[in-house]
């Protein structure tokens, strides 16, 4: 049998949950925007309250999950930091693997890395060299996608170990600062768009 949830069935208690998740949701509604930060003329779009209404971040989570469940994928990697946030559950939901993607100095065993270049200097990301079977199917999961700098690092790394990246997924997407395009030989997934 199938469960028919109606606006009248919010009213009751133990459905008003169930309902509240299932529908569509507006999420920008949960992005606050902050001008010049962390510089002037620099607008940032911070998920904190996203974060902090339980109902948005599970709505997220469960958009995630329903994209990526049965697609074959056999970890999900999550770049530090607030990759974590989403990568995390969406491993748990999925039943897979977390592999998280991070900073120099903060993985103990013997890693990969990768410098990317960044709009002033350089960054470097890495991974454990045991943390993916070759041909192992992965998604790529992070909080915003920008210009693609960081993102474009994450799946080399992936590379790097034999893996394949079946898609990067984003929360955030800042359309006009031309991440996709850049991530143009992978499929990119974002729920929020701006641009």
């Amino acid at each position: 049998s199938k469960l028919i949830l109606s606006p009248a069935s919010a009213s009751c208690p133990q459905f008003a949950e169930l309902y509240s998740t299932r529908l569509d949701m507006d999420l920008k509604r949960f992005i606050r925007d902050v001008p010049d930060f962390p510089e002037p003329g620099v607008l940032f779009r911070d998920i904190t309250p996203l974060l902090q209404n339980a109902q948005a971040f599970r709505y997220t989570i469960d958009k995630l999950t329903e994209r990526f469940e049965d697609s074959g994928l056999a970890a999900v990697v999550g770049i530090e930091s607030r990759g974590f946030l989403f990568a995390a559950p969406l491993a748990s939901n999925l039943g897979l693997p977390l592999v998280p993607v991070r900073k120099p100095g903060k993985l103990p065993a013997a890693h990969m890395r990768v410098e990317y270049a960044l709009e002033y200097g350089t960054g470097e990301l890495d991974i454990h060299s045991d943390a993916l079977h070759r041909d192992a199917a992965v998604v790529i999961v992070d909080d915003l996608i920008a210009t693609g700098g960081t993102a474009v690092a994450a799946a080399k790394l992936v590379e790097l170990l034999g893996a394949r990246v079946n898609a990067l997924a984003f929360v955030v997407e800042l359309v006009d600062l031309g991440g996709r395009k850049r991530l143009q030989d992978y499929e990119v997934f974002s729920l929020i768009r701006y641009g």
